[in-house]
């Protein structure tokens, strides 16, 4: 979650250069006991007690425009926690997928930071700054697939929906958990810290679709108090801080699906195979996307 209301990677190109308040928000962050903090944060946001949820919803709802016209249940305070309504569920019209069996839809809402193609097995994080797929992926053997593939990566803002679909059908093949640091990936933090989605917590999660393989990367953050599948349940911070691989079921989830969800806010990192994905004409840093809107589509295979 950025601790910066209304900060998100569409920072022009005329605040490129950090602020005395960036830089130091950023220093600070090396300082936090990141994890103690995102524990603390979890224990809060899942309090029952009524004055205390809704005194915590009633302070985010000052620092964020939320649009509870789209939500299922609009009272923000007929939620059971803090947590219950920032992972809030939407009216069954408020996000239509786009159709077309080929078409790719974004699986959040939320900002590009960036997109493109990967370089060998380099992604670009912000300008100067890249990592590698063997870094993000942690070493898992699949990470060769994407090697000279696409990739996007999208930024999710406190006030944004915080569930995680399906971009296209697919069946599950592998889920992993990546323990790590919990910096914030608002745009100040990616543009100072190397490696950031590299070095933060995630949840690597492996698909084979209909042309190819394609991974979802779920980017923990500061105060991300846990992220969570539809096949797991909650992962972090439960269980030991070692990279494993979960239980992965025989699972085949249709576009547009709710993959999970964030319990506060974070970064999705797509990743699709070589010659298998072409972005949109519109799709560019600064999109503002809602989940189901397309952003590109498929491809039989590899480009000649």
């Amino acid at each position: 979650m950025s601790a910066q209301p209304g900060a998100g990677p569409a920072a022009s190109a005329a605040s490129a250069a950090p602020s005395i308040r960036s830089r130091l928000f950023v220093a600070l962050q090396y300082a936090l006991p990141q994890h103690t903090l995102s524990r603390l944060v979890r224990a809060a946001t899942r309090v029952r007690t009524r004055w205390f949820k809704n005194a915590l919803t009633r302070g985010f709802l000052r620092l964020y425009r939320v649009d509870l016209g789209e939500a299922a249940v609009a009272d923000p305070f007929a939620y059971g926690s803090f947590n219950e309504f920032f992972t809030r569920a939407l009216a069954p019209a408020a996000r239509p997928i786009a159709a077309g069996a080929d078409t790719v839809t974004s699986p959040v809402d939320g900002t590009v930071s960036e997109f493109g193609a990967i370089d060998g097995d380099r992604l670009i994080q912000a300008k100067g700054r890249s990592y590698t797929l063997g870094e993000l992926l942690a070493g898992c053997d699949w990470a060769r697939r994407f090697q000279g593939g696409a990739f996007a990566t999208i930024y999710l803002a406190p006030h944004d929906y915080h569930r995680i679909h399906m971009p296209c059908d697919g069946r599950l093949a592998e889920t992993v958990f990546v323990p790590g640091r919990l910096f914030s990936v608002n745009a100040a933090t990616a543009r100072s810290v190397p490696r950031l989605f590299a070095r933060n917590e995630r949840v690597l999660t492996l698909f084979d679709g209909g042309r190819g393989a394609f991974a979802l990367v779920l980017v923990g953050a500061l105060n991300v108090s846990s992220i969570a599948t539809v096949w797991t349940g909650d992962i972090a911070p439960a269980g030991p801080r070692v990279v494993r691989r979960l239980p992965s079921p025989r699972l085949c989830l249709a576009k547009g699906a709710e993959l999970g969800r964030f319990n506060m806010g974070s970064t999705v990192i797509l990743l699709f195979e070589p010659g298998r994905l072409r972005f949109a004409p519109d799709f560019a840093v600064g999109t503002r996307l809602y989940m189901g809107r397309a952003i590109g589509g498929l491809l039989a295979g590899p480009a000649a």
